[in-house]
């Protein structure tokens, strides 16, 4: 196994890529009881158009599939739930869906192996019928509709519609009612055959231990299968421009919600890490908890919480989202675009930049005390071609000319939109 040692949280990822296909990531934690496990597929909402390996026509799949099988993986052809066989054991079970990738996982301080046999059985062994899968859309169904009753969902959504001409980030990870109702087996063991082929895959593993020996249990319970080709994922022409700038919607909500995006572009690879490190530092001097602008708005009593600040990015696209609840969002808005300008036209101040840096550093190395954080990161950054190491690395070089490059480049005033969720 290659060893890729990080000094400064002292830990080692001890990585392989076996001859399937699969790769494998292990992180020791001596003394550490708790154990986690994610095993993730490089398959996510976005993923509804692509050529599979080997052919030459497009498929295109409705919108809602990767999310779909999280909840159809669990189900086996005995009729027992594997769901209930992790709880039975006494291990934290779950799975998950995002743009861009599917995950199931579990963490346990006993039993690890036993629940190791069934995580890695059941994904392996797809089970799909005609009346399963119809059952199975009635409970999306209901969940679809759930959230369309949700204001945070709803005020996320309508920053990316506002954002997004075509790129399949704008839709539901969930899909529509309609879209759901045209997914039937043939279009899931399609959709298994093409994107949960190993390599297209990754495991990682974070606990206490001996990680040769670890590797050979996984490879244990690997079923024989060949790695793939590689799968052409199809995205279409995404213009630069925002759709518009604002969309408001009334909902049943005790105080008005709001987010803030900005439009970016994907960077290259060797770059999106200190590009991401540089989007963070500017967004907590900019409306942070410690900012000038998040003191203003509070004593003015326009915000209340300090918003949360995310840099979105995946395969062709990328966004700044900044969310929170506030009395007057318009204001919190235009404050905001007032200050991102006021500092483009004045020197980075130094003491402030330098504050927040090392603040940021204490947060990346405080993510390395939890089995949970530590394995969730490194499947999430592997699939978007990054060593979760790197960002412990890379921030040393993030200056304060750097900061006013991206400050330029990315805190463009026509780009930013607002999304409001207003009391009914």
């Amino acid at each position: 196994m290659q060893i890729i040692e990080n000094s400064k949280v002292k830990e080692k990822l001890y990585i392989e890529k076996l001859e399937n296909g699969l790769t494998v990531m292990i992180i020791p934690k001596k003394g550490i009881q708790k154990k986690y496990v994610i095993w993730g597929t490089n398959y996510g909402s976005n993923d509804s158009k692509f050529i599979v390996p080997g052919e030459k026509e497009e498929t295109e799949v409705p919108k809602g599939v990767a999310h779909f099988f999280f909840y159809k993986m669990f189900e086996q052809e005995s009729g027992v739930n594997s769901l209930d066989t992790l709880t039975a054991l006494g291990v934290e079970a779950n799975a998950y869906t995002t743009n861009d990738h599917t995950a199931y996982l579990f963490e346990c301080t006993e039993n690890f192996y036993p629940a190791l046999d069934e995580l890695m059985d059941y994904v392996q062994h797809p089970y799909f019928t005609d009346e399963n899968v119809e059952k199975e859309k009635g409970i999306i169904g209901q969940e679809i509709m759930m959230y369309d009753d949700y204001p945070e969902w709803r005020v996320y959504l309508n920053t990316l519609e506002a954002m997004y001409y075509e790129h399949p980030v704008k839709l539901d990870i969930t899909g529509t009612i309609e879209t759901i109702s045209k997914i039937d087996k043939e279009i899931l063991y399609k959709c298994y055959n093409t994107f949960y082929n190993p390599s297209n895959m990754a495991i990682v593993i974070c606990g206490d231990f001996e990680p040769e020996k670890l590797l050979e249990e996984i490879k244990k319970r690997l079923i024989p299968k060949k790695a793939n080709g590689e799968i052409k994922r199809i995205f279409p022409e995404e213009k630069h421009e925002i759709v518009k700038e604002k969309i408001t919607q009334s909902m049943d909500v005790s105080q008005p919600l709001f987010t803030i995006g900005i439009k970016d572009q994907i960077t290259d690879t060797k770059e999106r890490v200190k590009k991401h490190i540089a989007i963070e530092i500017l967004l907590n001097m900019i409306i942070g908890k410690s900012s000038k602008l998040y003191k203003e708005l509070y004593d003015e009593g326009i915000l209340f919480v300090t918003p949360s600040l995310d840099y979105e990015f995946a395969k062709g696209y990328a966004h700044i989202l900044i969310s929170g609840q506030s009395t007057d969002p318009e204001r919190v808005y235009e404050k905001f675009k007032q200050t991102v300008s006021e500092m483009k036209q004045n020197p980075i101040d130094e003491a402030i930049f330098s504050r927040i840096k090392k603040r940021i550093y204490g947060e990346y190395v405080k993510e390395y005390n939890n089995t949970a954080d530590i394995a969730r990161m490194f499947l999430a950054d592997f699939f978007k071609e990054i060593n979760s190491f790197d960002y412990l690395e890379e921030i040393s070089t993030v200056n304060e000319q750097y900061i006013e490059q991206i400050l330029k480049e990315v805190f463009d005033d026509n780009k930013m939109v607002i999304s409001v969720i207003k009391k009914s």
